[in-house]
C-alpha cells in the first residue's frame, strides 16, 4: 500500500478544516470533490475571473447532499486582503490554487497576472500567517525553470523566467521561503507540470492544449501544433496532483517543509505524439477524425523547447508516487471533455 492510499484510510475519521483557493477552477474543484469524499471540512474563495460556477455544481452532484452540507463558499478575491482574512479563519490547511494561469495571458496583460499571482498571493500568506495555519501549499509552476536547457529539471537549477507568468510564478517561491524564514508559517510549493483533466477549461484562447484539441477535433476544428512538433512537455494527469497536494499538506516529515517540488510523471511526451493520441482516443467516440492531421504554426513567445521533471526530491520527501501515465489520463479525460463540453 502507498502512502497516499494509507493516507486516504486515514482522513475520513479525523475531519480538518480546509481552504482551497481558486475553488471553482480545474484543480481547486478537483481537489474539493477529494477532499469532501474523506469526510473532510472545506473552505472555498473564488472570484470567478478564470473558475466557473458549473465546477461547483457538478461536485456537488458528484459529492451528495451531505458532504456538500460540509462545505462553505466565499465568493471573494486574493487581490482583497479581507476576503484572504475571513476565508483563513480556524483553517488549518491551505491548497492556495487561486492564480492567472497561461503564458500567453501574462504576455498580453502582466498587469493582470501581477494583482492575482503576486499581490493575491502575498495577501494569502499574511491572511495564513495571521490565522496561524498549520500549513500552506502552494501551486506554483514549471515555467520557472525558464530558459535553462538541462533535462530533467531539477528543483535548485534554474534559468531566466521566459514570462510575466514565470516571474510571478518564481516570486512567490521567493515569497513562501522568506515567510517560512521570518514568520515560522510551515510553507510547501509545488511546480505542476502541464496538468490536465476533468473540469478543465476547453475553449478560448487561453484553453490548455489537451481539452483545446479535444474540443476542436469535436468541433471540426483545425488543431495547430506551435512550431514542429518535436517540441515536448511532461504531461501530469490530475490524480497526480491531487496527491500530492493532500501529502504535503499532512506530511510529518520535517525535512519537507518549506521546500518546492516538481509534480509531474518524471516522462515527456511529443506534441506531435500527444495529438496522435487524442486523436486516436476522440476517434473511439467520433470516428469521423481517425484520419484528421495537425497544422503546424509558429512558435509562441515565451514557450520552453522541451520540459521534463526529476520527480525524485517529491518520491523522496513527500512519498510521492504518480499512478497515471499520460496514457491513462486520456483514457479517463478525454471522454469527459467530449460529454460535458464537446459535444
Amino acid at each position: 500500500m502507498t502512502s497516499f492510499e494509507t493516507l486516504k484510510q486515514q482522513l475520513p475519521p479525523a475531519p480538518r478544516r480546509w481552504l482551497i483557493t481558486g475553488v471553482a477552477g480545474f484543480i481547486g474543484s478537483n481537489l474539493l470533490e477529494f477532499l469532501l469524499e474523506s469526510g473532510q471540512l472545506v473552505v472555498g474563495l473564488d472570484n470567478f475571473s478564470t473558475g466557473h460556477r458549473r465546477n461547483l455544481e457538478d461536485v456537488q452532484r458528484c459529492v451528495g447532499a451531505d458532504r456538500w452540507a460540509r462545505f462553505t463558499f466565499i465568493e471573494g478575491d486574493i487581490a482583497n486582503p479581507a476576503d484572504c482574512a475571513k476565508a483563513c479563519v480556524d483553517v488549518e490547511y491551505v491548497l492556495h490554487e487561486a492564480a492567472l494561469g497561461s503564458v500567453p495571458r501574462s504576455i498580453a496583460d502582466p498587469q493582470s497576472t501581477n494583482r492575482s499571482n503576486v499581490d493575491g498571493f502575498l495577501n494569502m500568506l499574511v491572511a495564513a500567517r495571521d490565522a496561524k495555519v498549520k500549513r500552506f501549499v502552494y501551486a506554483s509552476s514549471s515555467s520557472v525553470y525558464g530558459d535553462h536547457p538541462g533535462l530533467p529539471k531539477v528543483e535548485d537549477v534554474i534559468g531566466r523566467p521566459l514570462s510575466p507568468y514565470a516571474v510571478t510564478k518564481y516570486l512567490n517561491e521567493l515569497y513562501a521561503e522568506v515567510f517560512a524564514r521570518t514568520y515560522a508559517i510551515a510553507c510547501i510549493g509545488l511546480r505542476y507540470f502541464n496538468v490536465f483533466g476533468p473540469r478543465q477549461n476547453q475553449d478560448g484562447p487561453y484553453a490548455a492544449v489537451i481539452p483545446a484539441w479535444v474540443t476542436n477535433l469535436v468541433k471540426d476544428r483545425p488543431c495547430v501544433i506551435n512550431g514542429d512538433g518535436e517540441t515536448s512537455r511532461d504531461f501530469c494527469y490530475i490524480d497526480n496532483v491531487l496527491q500530492a497536494n493532500i501529502l504535503a499538506a499532512t506530511t510529518e516529515n520535517a525535512n519537507a517543509l518549506n521546500r518546492v517540488y516538481n509534480i509531474a510523471i518524471g516522462k515527456r511526451t511529443r506534441l506531435i505524439d500527444l495529438f496522435l493520441m487524442i486523436r486516436d482516443r476522440v476517434a473511439t467516440i467520433r470516428p469521423a477524425v481517425k484520419d484528421v492531421g495537425p497544422q503546424f504554426g509558429p512558435f509562441r513567445p515565451g514557450d520552453v523547447r522541451h520540459s521534463l521533471a526529476n520527480i525524485d526530491l517529491a518520491k523522496r520527501e513527500l512519498r510521492y508516487e504518480p499512478t497515471s501515465s499520460v496514457t491513462q489520463g486520456l483514457a479517463e479525460a478525454v471522454p469527459w471533455y467530449v460529454t460535458d463540453f464537446g459535444g
